[in-house]
């Protein structure tokens, strides 16, 4: 989960999309709450956040809780599906995701995170050339630049 936040150093980066609608480019602070994206992100990381960003299958967004629309989560989108995105957390131990409230609508997508700012500055959106060269890197460095591979166990 994910709470707005102000940081006074921020300067003019709205906090929360603008009334009327997402405007794409805007961009906002969140504080990282709770341990549903860990290893990436944990609790206390400072993340920004692009509103209206286009959103891909294995980026990390910022939507709004669909039982709960005043809550944020962070949650990576893993596929679309009739009705909307399938956001799961990295953390397979926290199951508050879609596979308790189903596909997540469109319009309850905000934006896309781009990095992490605090405590370790690390950028989690690479491009789609970046990410497609990433994912012949070794995995470890590959998730060090925002690429994300899901490894099926082998049987």
């Amino acid at each position: 989960m994910a709470e707005q936040t102000h940081d006074p150093g921020a300067g003019d980066l709205p906090q929360e999309p603008p009334e009327g609608g997402l405007t794409p480019g805007r961009f906002g602070l969140l504080n990282v709450e709770g341990p549903s994206m860990v290893p990436m992100l944990t609790h206390g990381d400072v993340v920004l956040c692009q509103y209206g960003a286009r959103v891909r299958p294995g980026a990390i967004v910022v939507a709004r809780h669909p039982l709960r629309q005043e809550l944020f989560v962070v949650k990576r989108a893993v596929e679309r599906r009739a009705g909307g995105w399938w956001l799961l957390s990295d953390n397979s131990q926290v199951e508050s995701d879609s596979r308790d409230y189903g596909a997540v609508p469109d319009e309850l997508v905000l934006g896309r995170v781009l990095c992490r700012i605090r405590p370790r500055p690390a950028w989690l959106a690479p491009t789609g050339w970046l990410e497609r060269l990433l994912s012949r890197a070794p995995y470890g460095f590959a998730r060090r630049l925002g690429a994300f591979r899901r490894f099926s166990p082998e049987l």
